[in-house]
C-alpha cells in the first residue's frame, strides 16, 4: 500500500516541479521577447510631451474643466498638470519645464525587465530623471535612480502606437488622477488601488485625467534638452 500511495505522491511532486520549471522558462522567454521588442521598436524612443484631457463628465466649471487641454510639467520633484498656451502649446507659466521624455528600460538587476519612463527636468544643464509612483503617497514623482529605485518605476506603456491617440499607461491601465493641492496647483497621482485615491487624497478634489503623447521632433527636441538622435543624446549631468 505504501508503494501504491507513493506513486501518485511522487508524481505530484515531479509534476509540480515540472510546472514550476516550465512556468519559469515561459516567463523568461516572454520577458526576453519584451526586451527584444522594445530594443527594436524605435517609436518607443521618440521624444514626446504629455497633453492632458479629461472625460466629458469633468468638463464643467468647478469639477475640473481647467485641466482639459492642459500639459504635464516636471518641477520640485513632482509632476504637475498646468495650463497650456494655445499659441506655443507649452506651459503658460514661462520657465516651467514640460515633460519631455521617452521610454527606457529601468536599470535594476533585482527586477525583471521593467519599462521605465524618463524626462528631461531642465535644459541647462540638461538632466534626465526617472518617473515613478511614490510607494506611500501614490504621487507621480521624478528622481535619479537612487531616489526612485525603492518605488514603483513601471511598467510604463501606451494605449496604442498611433501617436495622435496614444496615452500613457502604468501597470497596464490608465489610472492617472490630478489632485488639487491648493492655490490652483494640480499634482499628478496614480490611483494604484483603483479606489479613487480614497486613502490618499485626504479630502482634496481629485479628477481622472488622460495623458496623451505629443511626439516632438527637430529643433523643438533640442530646445528642451534632448537631441533628435539616440536614446539620450547628451552627457547626463545627474544620475539616471
Amino acid at each position: 500500500m505504501e508503494f501504491v500511495f507513493g506513486i501518485p505522491t511522487a508524481l505530484s511532486i515531479v509534476s509540480g516541479t515540472a510546472v514550476s520549471v516550465v512556468t519559469g522558462v515561459a516567463q523568461g522567454v516572454s520577458e526576453q521577447k519584451k526586451v527584444n521588442a522594445d530594443a527594436s521598436n524605435q517609436t518607443r524612443m521618440m521624444k514626446f510631451h504629455l497633453d492632458v484631457w479629461v472625460d466629458a463628465q469633468w468638463r464643467k466649471p468647478g469639477k475640473g474643466s481647467e485641466l482639459h487641454g492642459g500639459i504635464v510639467t516636471v518641477r520640485d520633484g513632482k509632476l504637475w498638470v498646468e495650463a497650456k498656451s494655445s499659441i506655443t502649446r507649452l506651459p503658460e507659466v514661462v520657465g516651467h519645464h514640460p515633460f519631455t521624455g521617452f521610454y527606457l528600460a529601468y536599470p535594476d538587476d533585482n527586477r525583471g525587465y521593467t519599462r521605465g519612463l524618463v524626462s528631461t527636468i531642465s535644459v541647462d544643464p540638461p538632466m534626465l530623471n526617472w518617473m515613478y509612483v511614490d510607494k506611500d503617497t501614490y504621487e507621480v514623482k521624478h528622481a535619479g535612480r537612487s531616489g526612485s529605485i525603492e518605488h514603483h518605476v513601471g511598467d510604463f506603456d501606451w494605449t496604442t502606437e498611433e501617436n495622435e491617440d496614444s496615452c500613457v499607461t502604468f501597470e497596464d491601465w490608465e489610472g492617472f488622477v490630478a489632485v488639487d493641492e491648493g492655490d490652483g496647483e494640480w499634482a499628478l497621482y496614480f490611483d494604484k488601488d483603483d479606489d479613487g485615491l480614497a486613502k490618499k487624497k485626504k479630502g482634496k478634489k481629485a479628477v481622472e485625467v488622460h495623458l496623451q503623447r505629443r511626439v516632438i521632433t527637430g529643433q523643438e527636441v533640442n530646445k528642451w534638452g534632448l537631441k533628435e538622435e539616440g536614446n539620450i543624446g547628451f552627457k547626463a549631468t545627474r544620475e539616471v
